[in-house]
């Protein structure tokens, strides 16, 4: 019994002094590399890349959200107000109005493939 109360303060102690240690260790500490370069063929295609419109009419704000030219988006901010969210869920070009993209499930919708 004796020693295993000798091995539990043994044990507190060093758990203890370990944070204090890592700490005067911070001299060795080496920088990040930077990171390598990507592969060769693999760019970034901008046609992948959502293109944002910022527009003011008449005192609300009203950003366009297109992907490859196609408008999926468009976020009305109302000066005072929230804003609220106009999405294609479909793609046919029918918007439906949302108060906010953390409002309901929203499961993800990714395009595969179009053509």
């Amino acid at each position: 019994m004796r020693h295993t109360l000798t091995l539990l303060v043994f044990t507190a102690a060093v758990a203890m002094a370990l944070p204090a240690l890592a700490q005067n260790n911070k001299s060795a500490a080496q920088p990040i590399p930077e990171p390598p370069p990507p592969p060769p063929g693999f760019e970034l295609d901008p046609a992948t890349e959502p293109q944002v419109t910022i527009r003011k009419r008449g005192e609300d704000t009203v950003e366009e959200y297109r992907m490859a030219g196609k408008l999926y988006m468009i976020k009305v901010t109302p000066p005072g107000g929230r804003p609220y969210y106009l999405i294609d869920e479909r793609g046919d070009g029918k918007f439906a109005r949302q108060e906010g993209p953390e409002t309901g499930i929203r499961p993800p919708m990714w395009v595969i493939h179009s053509w």
